[in-house]
């Protein structure tokens, strides 16, 4: 089965990254790997950004921790979004529901997404587009950092989890063991911004900024996919999808002002070792 464990949901990400990396660049995809580790290597300003893109990554996994150990109990703002919106997470899931459809956006939301994210920066890294490789890694700290308050201090619930909003969560249906499977890696109450909105959308942005007309269709294509999705499935609100778009347009013209600096100032630098030493 797809989605049996982590271990096959990671294996089959991965499949998709090597594919993504291909089409997007009509290039060996392995390319991205040595040119990550060359510049890891070769550039500290791109290392350093690196580690940090990481660090909020575990602080991530760090505040669902510390939801579960209940360190802050704010109120639940559930009840308030579902005034704001009534049941039109429920109408869509009415009017689009198919069988056939369910699998295919599930695909996109658990794998596509993941690997969209990771490509990205593959593809610029293959390309040498270093701005947007920078620009990349700011965007998504930025995404992170920005999101992870709201988690803490203004939870809401998904959609499907909330009775009177009446909607199906039509994951379960391809994925039966996702709230023990995947669960850990989501706090339930995480919904507001929606980063599978804000992070598909800055993707996009960044793919459409770069010039790179082949990735532009394929992040646009799937960044549509993955944002019905979240309706389509159940998890998300409209507000969260919202919010998540204004977060992913804020974190991409960010990350491409912050991408260019740096990018100027590691050749500005390099270029001033390589004449000291001539």
């Amino acid at each position: 089965m797809l989605y049996q464990s982590m271990n096959t949901i990671a294996l089959f990400t991965t499949l998709n990254v090597i594919i993504l990396l291909w089409v997007g660049t009509l290039q060996n995809p392995f390319k991205a790997l040595f040119a990550l580790v060359k510049e890891l290597v070769t550039t500290p300003r791109f290392f350093i950004l690196f580690a940090s893109m990481v660090a909020i990554l575990i602080l991530n996994k760090y505040e669902l921790q510390i939801e579960q150990e209940h360190l802050i109990s704010p109120n639940d703002f559930t009840p308030m979004i579902f005034q704001w919106e009534g049941s039109l997470v429920q109408h869509i899931q009415n009017l689009f529901y198919s069988p056939w459809i369910t699998p295919v956006l599930a695909y996109f939301y658990l794998l596509v997404f993941q690997a969209l994210i990771i490509g990205s920066v593959g593809v610029y890294l293959i390309q040498q587009n270093k701005a947007y490789v920078y620009a990349t890694c700011y965007a998504i700290l930025i995404n992170y950092a920005m999101a992870i308050p709201f988690f803490l201090f203004f939870p809401v619930n998904e959609a499907w989890s909330y009775q009177p909003a009446g909607v199906t969560f039509y994951m379960l249906e391809v994925f039966p063991d996702f709230e023990k499977v995947y669960r850990p890696l989501s706090g339930l109450d995480n919904c507001f911004p929606s980063l599978h909105t804000s992070l598909s959308v800055t993707m996009a942005v960044l793919a459409l900024r770069s010039g790179n007309r082949r990735w532009a269709i394929i992040t646009g294509i799937s960044a549509a996919l993955i944002i019905f999705s979240i309706f389509y499935l159940g998890i998300h609100w409209v507000s969260d999808m919202i919010a998540g778009t204004l977060l992913g347009l804020i974190a991409s013209i960010l990350g491409i002002y912050l991408g260019k600096i740096t990018h100027s100032k590691a050749v500005r630098s390099r270029t001033f070792l390589f004449s000291k030493n001539s």
